[in-house]
């Protein structure tokens, strides 16, 4: 059987004018696919046997390639959009005919030049179609460990889970919710620190340092917007969680460890309405 979207080892049963048949065997009646001649190696006979990736031509017919594409049914890979269109982007793949990645499998608007993480599926028509919806594509075989730096791009933001990355675009890893506060976009690639393996292998990760390095560049951070409030925060270390992720970008914890790193240093004075730098 000829299977679409991957390599694969065939018989050549034919040769003619415009290239050789291939299939996978040499029996009568069996599926054949073309190899086009400009693509037939010189010597090649019936019998030949060679490595060949099958996809379907601008005629929605299977078609042979001894070219190797840049991915394959199943497989992930960092594509370059050619075209959008009314129906989606087409994305090169490595042949002359680029790949539809439908609106519906885009989890970010994408333009021309644009490079995004997809994987490869048969669609209802068994078409080849791209999707950015890679989690279950992503591998859970690796070596990493807690506290390993890894790098990963972002391919969906959930608000109820939090931001999926694929590590080294390969392996499925996620930033918890409540680690994230805004800190990426899809398409972003990051720097990350593994917090926890998985049974299964997913990864957690975390994009904020160990919480003594954090909290100097916090301090800092909160050390800016009081001077851009002229000197004086309209409000305490009390402060509503959502008030505080909106001006610093900060769980609530981590603006209070901030704010008494600054203190402790003399930097400011807590009032009970609001915080004020010290000169």
């Amino acid at each position: 059987m000829i299977a679409i979207g991957m390599l694969q080892r065939l018989t050549v049963v034919n040769i003619a004018g415009h290239g050789a048949y291939l299939a996978s065997g040499r029996q009568a009646g069996e599926e054949r696919v073309l190899l086009p001649i400009k693509q037939v190696p010189e010597g090649t006979r019936v019998g030949s046997e060679m490595e060949v990736f099958v996809y379907r031509d601008s005629k929605d017919r299977p078609i042979a390639t001894v070219k190797r594409p840049l991915i394959m049914l199943g497989q992930t890979a960092v594509l370059k959009v050619r075209e959008v269109t009314k129906i989606g982007a087409f994305l090169d793949w490595g042949l002359e005919k680029d790949l539809l990645l439908p609106y519906k499998q885009q989890t970010k608007r994408l333009h021309p030049g644009d490079e995004c993480l997809v994987a490869l599926y048969l669609d209802k028509s068994n078409r080849l179609c791209l999707t950015m919806n890679v989690y279950e594509y992503l591998s859970t075989d690796h070596n990493y460990r807690k506290g390993d730096t890894v790098t990963g791009r972002v391919y969906l933001i959930s608000d109820n889970f939090g931001a999926f990355v694929a590590v080294d675009d390969e392996y499925s890893g996620l930033i918890p919710k409540r680690e994230l506060y805004g800190q990426a976009e899809v398409g972003e690639v990051i720097t990350a620190r593994v917090t926890e393996v998985k049974e299964d292998g997913r990864l957690t990760l975390g994009i904020r340092e160990k919480a003594y390095l954090q909290m100097d560049k916090d301090a800092e951070r909160v050390m800016e917007v009081i001077e851009a409030f002229d000197g004086v925060l309209p409000f305490n270390d009390k402060a509503s969680p959502e008030t505080i992720k909106r001006e610093f970008n900060m769980s609530k914890n981590e603006f209070k460890r901030a704010v008494g790193k600054l203190y402790k240093e003399r930097r400011i004075e807590i009032t009970p309405v609001s915080i004020r730098k010290l000169k």
